[in-house]
């Protein structure tokens, strides 16, 4: 028993050597693994069109890092924000909106009426402000900041104009309002807006047929007055060729005499007289006369 343990005791004392080596190794490589996730921490990679947005503990640093590579702490946190031009549809058509279902802005207008407006946005974050906008609102800024925004300030100015103004004459103007008001919302918020575009405008059933009847009757007078302008001018035409004609009898009759008159008689008989073949003219009060033009 005594010479088995003294066996296996010499034979762990050949091997130690090998085994400290083999811990050393192993020791090694975690230590480069260590490093190169400390590292890959370490580095952070920004994709075009977007910035990251550094935190530390839930504090935000005020400074974002721009496109391409950089050297970060690596316990920061690194939110990656878009700016690029992002769009925001309310719709009341199935798909067009960021919302399923039905999702237009329904306002009241100055006449009481009722009317839904489907509405687009266009809008991009500024980069410089995006700290800000991460602190403030976070990354649900749609929900909480464009979507509400653009809701009420279409309603807010909606009030102002009759359905039919909204419709038609007053349309852009009404744009141009919403664009503004919107505008210094998100200019606040470290969003800017680039365009607005009101798509669609349902009026109630009622307005619809008045603004059709309308269109019809205007229509109706428009073409009326082309007929009158029409039958205007063609008396005038007649009341020019019967004024001519007046003119001209009246010219014949005081100023051709009867001798000029016979000249004249004269010439057409000797026109006649030239053309190829033998005639018989008769003259009044004369014996008949025939002409040979050969």
């Amino acid at each position: 028993m005594f010479f088995g343990t003294s066996l296996v005791l010499d034979s762990f004392m050949r091997n130690a050597p090998q085994t400290t080596k083999l811990k050393q190794l192993v020791k090694g490589v975690g230590v480069v693994l260590i490093i190169i996730g400390f590292l890959s921490k370490s580095v952070i990679q920004i994709e075009a069109g977007t910035v990251g947005v550094k935190s530390l503990f839930g504090k935000i640093s005020p400074q974002p890092l721009g496109e391409g590579l950089s050297l970060i702490n690596p316990l920061m946190e690194v939110h990656k924000l878009d700016i690029k031009t992002q769009n925001y549809t309310m719709s009341g058509i199935l798909g067009e909106g960021q919302k399923s279902g039905d999702d237009a802005i329904q306002v009241l207008t100055k006449d009481g009426l009722e009317v839904v407006i489907d509405l687009s946005i266009l809008y991009r974050l500024i980069p410089d402000q995006t700290p800000r906008l991460m602190q403030q609102v976070g990354e649900l800024y749609r929900q909480k900041i464009v979507r509400p925004v653009a809701r009420t300030k279409v309603r807010d100015n909606a009030v102002y104009y009759e359905a039919v103004q909204l419709y038609g004459s007053k349309r852009d103007e009404f744009q141009n309002k919403i664009f503004d008001a919107m505008d210094k919302e998100f200019q606040k918020r470290g969003i800017m807006l680039e365009n607005l575009l009101v798509r669609n405008i349902k009026l109630p059933q009622s307005v619809k047929t008045s603004i059709e009847e309308k269109i019809s009757a205007e229509q109706d007078a428009q073409k009326m007055t082309f007929v009158l302008q029409k039958e205007k001018q063609e008396a005038e035409r007649k009341r020019v060729e019967a004024q001519g004609i007046a003119d001209y009898q009246r010219i014949i009759n005081t100023g051709l005499t009867k001798n000029q008159l016979q000249y004249e008689q004269i010439k057409a008989y000797k026109e006649m007289a030239t053309s190829k073949n033998a005639k018989i003219i008769v003259i009044p009060n004369k014996s008949p006369i025939i002409l040979d033009g050969k």
